[in-house]
């Protein structure tokens, strides 16, 4: 499937989110990250936060309900709890991000697959997504207080009758996910397994992770045009930054 609707196709850096690890950076608005599965058993936690201001975050809440959804994939945004467009996800192989699921807990990883210490296994502990995600949050002076809800890339579940989800096993094998940055985030990813992961082998996927440069928007888009909410977003964005240059 093409890419060069929403990015140049040549990637500024590509580098590898080892199963299982954890990784941040600092991206730019009008970057596109790309995110390709190397493994059947995929899933990333993935958390942000403006980096001009780190008291204005991804909120899950308001992303839903804004959309009228009960997860995220091509088309939709991840909203700030400013009412502005932090993400856009252009482009999305998976077709559906578990949004209601916390990152996956140590309990959650001891329960399911036993543990693994780093005195154990050195850099092949097994670790949780929420643990990760707070290692990387550090680097930028955040802790537990400022982790709130966070978005499960290539992962999926369904509820029963009884309102309780259960993880939905799928390939993930090669499928890929492109965010499209409308706001400059520090981004913090988790490659642990889904908290509610029903593997007995901990063997989360390798991901591959590209970054490139954002084609401008057109008189249409597939993420700010799919709803009003967006459009009020995107304009929220455009009043950000425009008195942000003054």
């Amino acid at each position: 499937m093409s890419t060069t609707h929403y990015h140049d196709d040549k990637a500024l850096w590509t580098e590898l989110l080892p199963g299982g690890h954890h990784w941040s950076a600092r991206i730019q608005r009008g970057a596109v990250l790309q995110l390709k599965s190397l493994g059947q058993n995929a899933n990333v936690a993935l958390y942000c936060v403006n980096s001009e201001d780190k008291l204005e975050r991804y909120n899950m809440p308001d992303s839903l309900k804004g959309q009228h959804t009960a997860y995220l994939s091509t088309g939709h945004i991840l909203a700030s709890d400013l009412g502005r467009a932090m993400v856009s996800i252009v482009k999305d192989d998976h077709a559906w991000n578990d949004a209601f699921c916390a990152p996956s807990t140590a309990q959650q990883i001891e329960q399911q697959f036993g543990s693994k210490t780093f005195q154990d296994a050195r850099n092949d502990m097994y670790r949780s997504g929420k643990d990760s995600l707070l290692l990387e949050m550090t680097k930028f002076g955040l802790s537990a207080t400022d982790l709130s809800s966070t978005l499960n890339l290539f992962s999926k579940v369904a509820p029963d009758d009884a309102g309780n989800l259960s993880y939905i096993d799928t390939d993930n094998m090669d499928q890929m996910i492109e965010l499209r940055f409308e706001m400059d985030c520090l981004v913090f990813l988790s490659a642990a397994p889904h908290g509610l992961d029903n593997s007995t082998v901990y063997a989360p996927a390798e991901i591959q992770l590209s970054l490139f440069k954002a084609l401008a928007l057109g008189d249409t888009d597939v993420c700010r045009d799919s709803c009003p909410q967006n459009q009020r977003a995107f304009q929220n964005n455009n009043r950000y930054y425009a008195l942000s240059a003054l």
